[in-house]
């Protein structure tokens, strides 16, 4: 496990528990948080939806809210997004974007790859930075100084404060104690949590969901709260 974590950390492939530490059913988890909001975020690697039908959980909780990644690095926008954002805003659900945090690329650049891409309103959720890797040539503290950075100038730009998403082990590990005044969204697919930190405003609960409308898996989030305390969240 350590060995497969250290290889999380420092490569560009995402971490897979071993199934058997896979204990909690996915439908055992979305019942026990019925009284919350349920979300799914997509990138181009699901391609193909059908959003007509796009609405349920398989458990038939309602899909309240959908994040897309849009970018990634001071480059990448994702191929899918412009389409999947328009799609988006054409259903009921709130929506937000994600950028993919490359450590060893330049901070500000990779905020400027987003703020040309993303243009946020009025209910939409505020802008996402999705830190999962370790810089390969820089000290923790340098990428400290450069997801600070990217933060501010997305601050700066949007007027509000960003939403931070990682695994629950970097989380601990590198985010905990330098950016607690920021909302967090943190994956952990293999934990049985009744009572969701008080710290976390989401958790990922699931990447291997499936739903009608989407072919393949899909990743699955639970609010911490119901659709009225979402909307504090929410831009004003």
């Amino acid at each position: 496990m350590k060995r497969d974590a250290l290889a999380y950390y420092l490569s560009f492939k995402t971490y897979r528990a071993p199934f058997e530490t896979r204990q909690a059913k996915l439908s055992d988890v979305i019942n026990a948080h019925t009284e919350k909001s349920f979300g799914i975020d997509i990138s181009e690697y699901q391609n193909r939806i059908n959003w007509d039908v796009l609405s349920d959980l398989e458990t038939g909780n309602p899909i309240e809210f959908i994040f897309i990644r849009a970018t990634a690095g001071c480059n990448k926008t994702d191929r899918k997004f412009s389409k999947y954002w328009q799609k988006a805003r054409e259903t009921y659900m709130f929506q937000g974007a994600y950028h993919y945090y490359r450590p060893n690329e330049n901070s500000i650049e990779q905020a400027n790859n987003y703020i040309k891409t993303v243009k946020l309103k009025r209910g939409d959720f505020p802008p996402v930075l999705d830190i999962e890797k370790l810089p390969r040539d820089q000290s923790i503290d340098s990428l400290k100084v450069g997801l600070k950075r990217w933060l501010n100038k997305i601050e700066k730009h949007y007027g509000v404060k960003p939403i931070i998403y990682s695994s629950e082990s970097y989380y601990n590990d590198f985010l905990k104690d330098d950016f607690s005044d920021y909302p967090f969204w943190i994956a952990n697919y293999t934990a049985f949590y009744r009572d969701i930190d008080s710290d976390w405003s989401l958790w990922q609960i699931s990447e291997n969901a499936k739903i009608e409308g989407i072919r393949g898996r899909v990743d699955i989030n639970v609010f911490n709260g119901n659709t009225k305390d979402l909307r504090k969240l929410l831009i004003k």
